[in-house]
């Protein structure tokens, strides 16, 4: 009981960090039992907004899915591009405040064995689907006979929505990560964009205290409340936090190889470890105080928030420990067919012509990108000349099309429910470590930690 008391109180935690990422939606963990299944949301909760399903016509669908600046209006391209096959067709967005809006319906549907009040169709995070495949298998359809082309998109992100060899999941956005920097900062510090790309993160350390020495300006930020950049870090490395379903950080040279790298960055003002989300994006990036942002691609609005800075921005891949050019990915979501879906057929036909790379994705993701900020997944979409054309903001660099190409190369590596829990105890370990503690004592804390968290 006090293991699953404490996994609550820090899914409660985490999700309050996370609030502002990916989109605007709030990453929140489903809690384990030990039996492994999602607990029940509080009946105390607030009610989401949920779908008429008995009300749908024959040519109608209904999709749970958040954030109406991202999200929503990418649904909204699909819809309109679906109606030059279908004209009576008609998507029925029901829009919920989180992503854990949807997962609380999921969850409570499954509890209740009753999922009649589902919608046909649920956009779901990437982190967290295999975990609800897994434990709530009558909940969902895959999507094996849609017709979708899977070679068309990128492995690590067909990774997460692939369970048991099955595909289960159409992807939307692209959560591929770009390392931008500030090219008149570099310039001034006597650097240029290919300065900084296929570098070691020893050599990027040595510009960033030029660039620190001469600008005062940080080379990279983090929230390190919600700390992702170990993890983007491993990733460019193609390797993971995780072994055979257990945390790896005892005994993960990479990993110890990465911290250390942080924790010299911070000590040498090199990289700013923010203390909250909007300390990260207000101080440090709206604030002018970085010359260097590592995020995924929904981090860019952000920074278009300066305009001043039009012009200044580029974006490239990130350093490793090798010097090979780094690839990662953060964030991301997918859509899902419902096992409550009356129209299977249907479903995944819109799934399959909009978003699954048919006739429609290109228009799909062409009106998605221009009215929502949403860069596809789908390798060949953005082959049109709205992804081929020059973002003033970065200096006239095709921007899109780089990050899918980017995303096409991101390695696949293991993941694992505890992601956010692993992820607090390696941002407790960098800090601890930063202030005077041992490395090595620090990461067997963590990994006991975890391990205790996860049951093991």
């Amino acid at each position: 009981m006090k293991r699953k008391a404490l996994s609550i109180f820090l899914a409660s935690a985490m999700s309050l960090s996370l609030l502002a990422g990916c989109g605007g939606a709030a990453d929140t963990a489903a809690t384990t039992t030990d039996a492994g299944q999602a607990d029940a949301p509080a009946a105390t909760e607030a009610a989401a907004p949920t779908a008429d399903v008995a009300s749908e016509g024959e040519h109608e669908l209904s999709v749970y899915a958040w954030d109406k600046n991202f999200n929503i209006p990418a649904l909204e391209a699909a819809e309109k591009a679906y109606q030059t096959v279908d004209p009576e067709f008609k998507l029925n967005i029901v829009e919920q405040s989180a992503s854990s809006d949807v997962e609380n319906a999921i969850t409570l549907a499954a509890s209740s064995g009753d999922y009649s009040q589902l919608p046909d169709i649920v956009l779901f995070q990437d982190h967290y689907i295999q975990n609800y495949v897994t434990n709530y298998p009558d909940a969902w359809m895959d999507l094996e006979d849609a017709g979708i082309d899977w070679s068309d998109f990128g492995a690590e992100k067909l990774s997460y929505s692939t369970v048991g060899g099955k595909h289960y999941g159409a992807p939307v956005d692209n959560g591929t990560s770009v390392f931008a920097y500030r090219t008149d900062v570099l310039e001034e510090c006597g650097y240029t964009i290919d300065d900084v790309t296929g570098i070691t993160w020893d050599e990027w350390l040595e510009i960033g205290r030029v660039v620190k020495e001469k600008t005062g300006k940080y080379l990279v930020s983090m929230d390190h409340n919600g700390d992702d950049l170990p993890y983007m870090m491993m990733q460019a490395e193609g390797q993971s936090q995780w072994k055979d379903g257990e945390p790896n950080f005892v005994n993960n040279d990479t990993l110890k190889q990465i911290l250390e790298v942080i924790i010299t960055g911070a000590k040498d003002g090199v990289i700013y470890l923010c203390n909250d989300w909007s300390e990260y994006t207000d101080t440090s990036i709206i604030g002018d105080q970085v010359a260097g942002v590592f995020n995924g691609n929904w981090i860019i609005p952000t920074m278009e928030q300066v305009s001043e800075n039009s012009g200044k921005w580029a974006i490239t891949t990130a350093p490793t420990l090798s010097g090979k050019e780094g690839y990662a990915a953060n964030g991301g979501s997918s859509l899902y067919v419902t096992g409550n879906c009356s129209k299977p057929e249907l479903a995944k036909a819109f799934l399959a012509y909009t978003f699954g790379g048919g006739e429609g994705a290109m228009a799909t993701y062409d009106d998605a990108l221009r009215n929502g900020g949403v860069i596809t997944c789908c390798i060949s979409a953005s082959k049109s000349s709205v992804y081929q054309e020059g973002v003033d903001f970065f200096n006239g660099q095709s921007i899109y099309s780089d990050i899918v190409a980017m995303g096409a190369n991101v390695p696949v590596v293991e993941q694992n429910d505890y992601h956010y829990t692993a992820r607090t105890q390696i941002q407790a370990a960098i800090t601890n470590v930063i202030n005077g503690s041992d490395l090595e004592t620090e990461l067997k804390n963590a990994e006991d930690q975890v391990r205790f968290e996860m049951g093991l």
